[in-house]
C-alpha cells in the first residue's frame, strides 16, 4: 500500500514533460538572447513579460514585418531592438506620422506670432473676393475639417486625391493641387482624414517663412528653420524632410528618423513642447492638439487620440488603453504611441498591411497595457 501511495504522487511528476510535449499543458519556450537583451534591468514592468511581448512583434506573422521597437519609460530607453539588417542607425520613413511634425511646426510658427488659429489660411487663391474657400481657419486646417473636396483613398487608386498628389498630375507642385480643390461641404463641419490638407498646412508655412516662390529658396527657408527650431533643439541627427519640385516639404508622409529620433519626438510631445525648460511652443499647444477634434473624438490636431468615435475605426485600443494616450501613426503600422499617464512612449516601425493591423494594435496594446498595472 505505501509504495502504491508513493508511486500514485510520483507518477504525476514524471508524467509532467511528456505531457507539456503532447500539448497537455502549457510552458512558455525559453527566451532567446536576442529577446532578452532587448531589455533592460528595471524597465518598469515585469521584465520577461516586456521582452516576450516585444519579441512577438518580431515573430507573430500576424502582425506582419517589425524593423525596429524602442520602449521609453520615465525618458530613459528600456527596451531597444532591430529586425536582421536594420540598426539604430537606419532611417524610417515616418509617411503619415510626418504630419504630428509638421503640426509642431504650425506650433512653433503659432509661437512666434506668425500665424493664428482661427483666422483665414493664407492661402492666395482662396483670397480672391467670394471664393468661399477664405472662410477655412487654420484650426480646420489641423483638425481635418476643412470642408475640401480631398479623397485619400478609393478603390481605384488614381481616382483618390493623395496618389494622383504624390505620384501623378499633381506631383511637381503638390500644394497647387490640394489647394485648388473646390469646397464639399462647410469649413469646419464634418472630418475628413487629409494627406492633402497636411501639405496645405507645410505649404502655409513656407509661405509665412518667405515671399519667395523659387523652390529652392522655399526648401532652404523650411529646411532652416525646421534645424534652428526642432532638429538641433531635440537632437533630430537623422531626420529629413522630402520635399516636391516646386520646393514643398512633403509634410503629410515623407519625413525619415531613425527610430530613436521619432521616439525623440514623442518624447517631446510628452514634455509638452519643452526642451531642458525652455517651451519651443504655446504652452497649451500640445493639449490642444491632442485634444479631441469636434468632429471626430479620435482625432486631435494632426495626431491620433485613443478613443472611440462612431464616425471612424479605432486607431489605438480606447478599451484597454488610457485615456490621455495618442500617437503618430504612418502608413504599414509606424507607430509612436505617448501615454503621458504613464510616462512611457512607444515607437514600432516596420511593413503591415490594412488587413494585420488589428492584430498588431492589440500587440501594442499588451505593451502599453504592462505599464498600466
Amino acid at each position: 500500500m505505501k509504495v502504491a501511495r508513493a508511486l500514485s504522487l510520483i507518477l504525476p511528476v514524471l508524467l509532467l514533460p511528456a505531457l507539456s510535449a503532447c500539448g497537455g499543458g502549457k510552458s512558455a519556450q525559453p527566451l532567446s538572447a536576442e529577446a532578452s537583451n532587448a531589455v533592460k534591468p528595471r524597465p518598469g514592468a515585469p521584465r520577461e513579460t516586456l521582452a516576450r511581448a516585444i519579441d512577438a512583434l518580431f515573430t507573430d506573422p500576424a502582425v506582419g514585418e517589425t524593423r525596429a521597437v524602442l520602449v521609453l519609460y520615465n525618458g530613459r530607453i528600456v527596451a531597444e531592438r532591430y529586425a536582421p539588417g536594420y540598426t539604430a542607425q537606419t532611417r524610417h520613413i515616418g509617411w503619415s506620422m510626418s504630419k504630428t511634425v509638421t503640426g509642431i511646426v504650425i506650433g512653433m510658427l503659432v509661437a512666434d506670432g506668425r500665424l493664428k488659429l482661427d483666422e483665414s489660411v493664407p492661402v492666395p487663391i482662396w483670397q480672391r473676393p467670394g471664393d468661399p474657400r477664405g472662410e477655412i481657419t487654420l484650426r480646420q486646417l489641423l483638425q481635418m475639417r476643412s470642408g475640401l473636396q480631398h479623397l485619400e483613398t478609393a478603390e481605384n487608386p488614381s481616382d483618390a486625391d493623395t496618389p494622383r498628389m504624390l505620384f501623378l498630375d499633381g506631383r511637381d507642385n503638390m500644394a497647387a493641387y490640394a489647394e485648388a480643390q473646390p469646397l464639399s461641404h462647410e469649413p469646419g463641419r464634418e472630418w475628413r482624414y487629409s494627406t492633402a490638407t497636411s501639405v496645405i498646412l507645410a505649404d502655409v508655412a513656407t509661405r509665412t517663412l518667405t515671399d519667395s516662390q523659387d523652390p529652392a529658396a522655399r526648401r532652404q527657408a523650411m529646411n532652416d528653420y525646421l534645424h534652428s527650431r526642432l532638429y538641433v533643439p531635440l537632437g533630430l541627427t537623422s531626420m529629413v524632410a522630402e520635399y516636391d519640385a516646386a520646393g514643398t516639404m512633403l509634410g503629410g508622409s515623407m519625413i525619415h528618423a531613425t527610430a530613436r529620433d521619432w521616439a525623440r519626438v514623442g518624447e517631446f510631445l510628452r514634455a509638452n513642447g519643452v526642451v531642458r525648460g525652455v517651451p519651443l511652443m504655446p504652452s497649451d499647444w500640445v493639449g490642444w492638439m491632442t485634444s479631441p477634434s469636434p468632429a471626430n473624438r479620435a482625432y486631435g490636431a494632426q495626431i491620433w487620440l485613443n478613443r472611440h468615435d462612431r464616425r471612424a475605426p479605432d486607431e489605438l485600443f480606447p478599451e484597454r488603453g488610457p485615456a490621455d494616450a495618442y500617437a503618430l501613426i504612418g502608413h504599414l503600422g509606424q507607430y509612436v504611441i505617448v501615454a503621458p499617464s504613464l510616462n512611457l512612449t512607444l515607437v514600432r516601425l516596420g511593413h503591415t498591411p490594412d488587413n494585420q493591423r488589428a492584430a498588431l494594435r492589440a500587440r501594442l496594446g499588451d505593451i502599453v497595457e504592462l505599464y498600466s498595472q
